[in-house]
């Protein structure tokens, strides 16, 4: 959310509306003085003259000072940066001087001075007030200046943070999406292959994977609009791909599903969990004439999600996983979509393997 203090066109609004309040206030009080005083209601002690006397130079000068200052500065600070300073003094110099002799003409009104000492007290006074008004005046003027070009860098320091971030959002999800470009060929390729190894041995068998793979085709071609998929489709899909390698490894394949229902709704990076499976079936299964017995495991607590897939293989380490490989792909696929708060992890527990998918719920 956009903080409106930061905006010098709304703090401009404001400032001018306190000062037409202020002033209205102010005028308000000081006719009401004046006229009990000029009545005889009331009678001012020679500290209440005094008192009374620099009240009215304040409101006569400093308040027609400090909304000149303000419409000047606003207007002028971008415009001419070295001019505006030396037509705030200009400005202070002429509402000192006008000031001054509206000061003195109110308090001759009002009675307090006799009319004969107008121009004799105008002349005293104009020079202490010009100088305090001029100092006074710069210093504001000033500070007022400094506060507006600060909130002018920290609205455009906001704006360029909220670009960044938006640029940065965008070039993530043009680097998932080419990670997720390059998983699906290679996902279907092996498919293909798997099939293909079941027509000259067994066509019948072969035919009827052809509605599992077009199973597989459909939830890859939709993968490509979707950045995380219902675990229950995942599930579904890798069942499918386990049952087209199973035609073709027969007995040496062998798969256990032990993921809960409360888990499907659960949302994980399109083909995940099958090139986990995957990477089992092509480095474990094929690999060994016993063949081996893939489980799949999901749990959740503590607001974590924990998908594992176990095999018999020897194991390995992530370390010499290349980003081209699939599950170099997936490490980076979880870095873009989960950042810190996901992970994938290769152990070693009762003599299996054991690749685990830890991201937060």
């Amino acid at each position: 959310m956009t903080d409106l203090s930061a905006k010098p066109g709304v703090n401009e609004g404001f400032t001018s509306m306190m000062f037409r309040v202020v002033f209205a206030i102010c005028a308000v009080a000081l006719f009401v003085v004046a006229v009990l005083f000029s009545l005889g209601v009331i009678r001012l002690s020679e500290t209440g003259v005094t008192v009374l006397t620099a009240f009215v130079y304040s409101i006569t000068i400093g308040l027609p000072s400090a909304l000149l200052l303000h419409w000047l500065g606003s207007r002028f600070s971008d415009i001419y940066p070295r001019l505006v300073f030396l037509m705030h003094a200009l400005v202070l110099v002429g509402t000192a001087s006008l000031g001054c002799l509206a000061a003195s003409f109110l308090l001759q009104a009002a009675g307090i001075f006799p009319r004969d000492m107008y121009w004799q007290r105008f002349r005293a006074n104009l020079p202490f007030c010009a100088v305090i008004t001029v100092v006074t005046g710069l210093a504001m003027a000033t500070y007022h200046t400094l506060l507006y070009k600060l909130q002018a860098t920290t609205l455009e320091a906001h704006t360029r943070q909220v670009e960044q971030e938006r640029a940065y959002k965008l070039l993530a999800e043009a680097q998932l999406s080419s990670l997720e470009s390059r998983i699906h060929p290679h996902f279907l390729f092996n498919t293909l292959n798997s099939i293909a190894a079941l027509i000259p041995t067994d066509p019948v068998r072969a035919e009827d994977t052809v509605s599992k793979l077009a199973s597989l085709l459909r939830f890859s071609l939709n993968a490509n609009n979707n950045r995380l998929v219902p675990l229950s489709q995942e599930l579904r899909i890798v069942r499918d791909y386990l049952e087209i390698e199973k035609t073709r490894f027969g007995a040496r394949l062998n798969y256990e599903i032990a993921v809960p229902e409360t888990l499907d709704d659960v949302k994980v990076p399109p083909l995940a969990l099958q090139s986990l499976v995957e990477n089992s079936v092509k480095h474990v299964v094929s690999h060994r004439a016993e063949g081996a017995t893939i489980q799949l495991i999901g749990t959740a607590g503590a607001g974590r999600i924990r998908l594992e897939v176990i095999d018999d293989g020897p194991g390995f380490s992530l370390d010499a996983i290349t980003p081209e490989h699939g599950l170099g792909n997936l490490v980076a696929r979880l870095e873009l979509l989960y950042g810190g708060a996901g992970r994938l992890e290769v152990v070693r527990e009762n003599e299996k393997t054991v690749v685990r998918l830890d991201f937060s719920a």
